[in-house]
């Protein structure tokens, strides 16, 4: 059939590292199209709606905008009555990649942003690969250009090298070397396609310059002329009113409220279904339609079991598309059900297996990247995800929802490659200055890292790139903010496997351990402090096998921190001698993580986190340890 295209629309999707301005870059081009009212009360970051999302200051969901412009580069192709942009918001974090995804199977195009200072790092190469791979036109876009350390001839540069890196195909390099270039300062809701100077901000006052970049650069959707529908589901939300929402972008036909339609499913069978209701994106809000044709992005419900990479097609001619496709997760966590002496406490609070399994299997419904493995015992599963972060931000989601949890230290997930052991190697870009060069580098060889390369900007800083394995990243964020004194910044994104690397040392310190029950008392803090770091505070209550701190040595050591200063009839010569007790250090749910040994476990409540041993009893371990000595 031959194929046509629907000039009124194009759908984009924005793609960068994280904090590079994605989020921010939508928002101006929401408020320039028009989108709000000049009295709507707008939040900044409106597209971040999560709380997480607004707290870590990140993009962890992707979602979609609908922006209708109608300004001179939509006359200017011939559009008088204007066009819709469809936008694509996706996460930055590599973690998150599912998200990347499925936002990259519903657009035709994408626009590359990348910080005028940072250049080019882990996760743009992340999102570009993936944006390659689906043969999607790239329109760059240089941000913070009047940022005071911005390079932006520098790194143009850099993105191309890493473009031409990236591209194998060589009969495909000639369509991505003359790639369109447009300068902006999406903060200040300007862009230009002339370079500014250094610092500078770009010559126009507005965003027309990228809304003409995307009408030229991004091609308008494509279709076969009078074939049967095809949309394809790529999101899923809920309403209070509707229930269950399936996002689709529709690919070929066409598609009507009370339409009778062929699902087709994930296990190869076709179930007729009814469209109930029909909803098109405008702005930030979704409006009821009648109809909608190729290239649109639209929600419908009446189908309570739909799930993501799923097709809807013609009812007398069902043709599926094929699934949505993602890597493969490279770490896991074992999640079960709270186990600790201080389980159920919280009112309200959901401690059962079952409603745990139940809040597991939904998380599955929608995010494609995890998988939920079942362990040896009935009260845990073994979660699977891309990284750290994204397995954090599911028990943290889980906690504000009211669940309490035990949570077990990251693993990585291997394969077996011709009988040999592979894991998991990230690619790790750190930008510091240059006095922390020495102690990174040790950091590093000690968990099996490779230099691959090492640039000095000349400006005090360097950046060096290194391959580690996904073992020898678990708990380094600490450590090399400690090393840095908080200036370093480092970035990771997965790599390929390699080899198992062997044994890691991460942690070289021990823990003190809780070994009674009781409320922690200055007292007793006072005399353990110089032992090491505390975690609690006075008045916090404990229990046997809780790890109350960090021990400056290396093994661990049983500590009694509920010891209470005995009171006497013999009367002090003098007043007593005030000691001051040291700040207890708190530790955020990742960094309780992170901090974890094999043999510990974090205790996660609504109210609190607790890092605990896995086996409380101290006789219990004692023997244990006394076993693995002797084994």
């Amino acid at each position: 059939m031959p194929q046509t295209s629907r000039s009124d629309i194009r759908n984009v999707a924005i793609v960068a590292h994280v904090d590079h301005g994605k989020t921010t870059l939508v928002d101006k081009m929401l408020w320039q199209s028009g989108a709000f009212g000049e009295h709507d009360h707008i939040d900044e970051r409106a597209m971040d709606s999560g709380d997480l999302e607004r707290e870590k200051g990140i993009t962890i969901l992707a979602k979609n905008t609908a922006v209708h412009y109608a300004g001179p580069a939509a006359a200017k192709a011939g559009l008088e009555d204007g066009l819709t942009i469809n936008i694509i918001d996706t996460p930055g974090h590599a973690d998150f990649g599912g998200e990347v995804e499925r936002g990259l199977s519903m657009v035709d195009g994408v626009v590359l942003l990348v910080d005028a200072s940072e250049g080019p790092l882990p996760q743009t190469r992340f999102v570009l690969r993936k944006a390659l791979a689906a043969h999607l036109p790239v329109v760059l876009c240089i941000n913070k250009v009047d940022r005071p350390d911005a390079r932006i001839e520098e790194v143009e540069d850099e993105v191309m090298e890493l473009l031409m890196d990236l591209i194998e195909d060589s009969e495909g390099k000639d369509h991505y070397l003359d790639l369109h270039t447009v300068y902006a300062s999406a903060k200040a809701g300007r862009a230009s396609v002339n370079r500014p100077a250094d610092g500078g901000l770009p010559d126009a006052d507005n965003l027309e310059a990228l809304f003409e970049a995307i009408i030229e650069h991004i091609p308008a959707p494509t279709y076969e002329e009078g074939a049967p529908l095809q949309a394809h589901v790529t999101n899923l939300d809920a309403s209070n009113f509707l229930g269950r929402l399936a996002l689709l972008r529709v690919h070929n036909g066409e598609i009507r409220k009370g339409q009778q339609v062929a699902w087709c499913r994930h296990d190869g069978s076709i179930t007729k279904v009814k469209i109930t209701e029909l909803l098109m994106t405008e702005a930030l809000e979704r409006k009821p339609a009648e109809s909608a044709g190729p290239g649109d992005i639209i929600a419908v419900a009446g189908i309570p079991e739909i799930t993501i990479g799923e097709t809807l097609a013609d009812a007398d001619n069902p043709v599926p598309l094929p699934l949505i496709t993602v890597d493969e997760p490279a770490i896991s966590m074992t999640i079960g059900t709270n186990t600790s002496p201080m389980a159920g406490r919280v009112r309200g609070a959901k401690v059962t297996a079952r409603l745990v399994k139940d809040r597991l299997d939904r998380e599955l419904i929608g995010n494609v990247s995890m998988r939920i493995l079942p362990t040896e015992r009935p009260d845990a599963w073994e979660v699977q995800g891309r990284g750290e972060l994204a397995l954090a931000i599911l028990v943290e989601q889980m906690r504000r929802e009211g669940y309490e949890l035990t949570v077990g230290k990251p693993q990585v997930v291997t394969k077996t490659i011709d009988g040999k052991l592979h894991e998991p190697v990230e690619r790790l870009t750190i930008d510091t200055p240059e006095e922390h060069l020495g102690a990174i580098t040790q950091i590093l060889a000690a968990r099996k890292g490779r230099m691959e390369q090492m640039t000095n900007h000349g400006t005090g800083w360097i950046r060096m790139e290194f391959l580690v394995p996904s073992r020898g990243l678990i708990g380094f964020r600490t450590q090399f903010l400690t090393e840095t004194r908080g200036t370093g910044i480092a970035h990771h994104v997965f790599e390929g496997y390699e080899p198992w690397f062997g044994t890691i040392t991460t942690r070289i310190s021990g823990s003190l351990v809780a070994d009674r029950t009781g409320p922690v008392t200055a007292y007793a803090m006072v005399n353990l402090q110089e032992r090491g770091i505390l975690f609690v505070e006075p008045g916090t209550e404990v229990y046997e096998g809780m790890i109350v701190g960090e021990n400056s040595r290396a093994d661990d050591m049983d500590v009694n921190i509920t010891k209470e200063k005995k009171l006497t009839n013999v009367r002090a010569s003098s007043a007593d001698n005030f000691e001051k007790v040291v700040p207890a250090r708190k530790l955020s749910l990742e960094q309780s993580l992170e901090f974890c040994r094999e043999d510990e476990c974090c205790e996660v409540t609504p109210e609190a986190v607790r890092i605990r041993k896995v086996d409380l009893d101290q006789v219990t371990r004692a023997r244990a340890a006394a076993r693995a000595r002797k084994s």
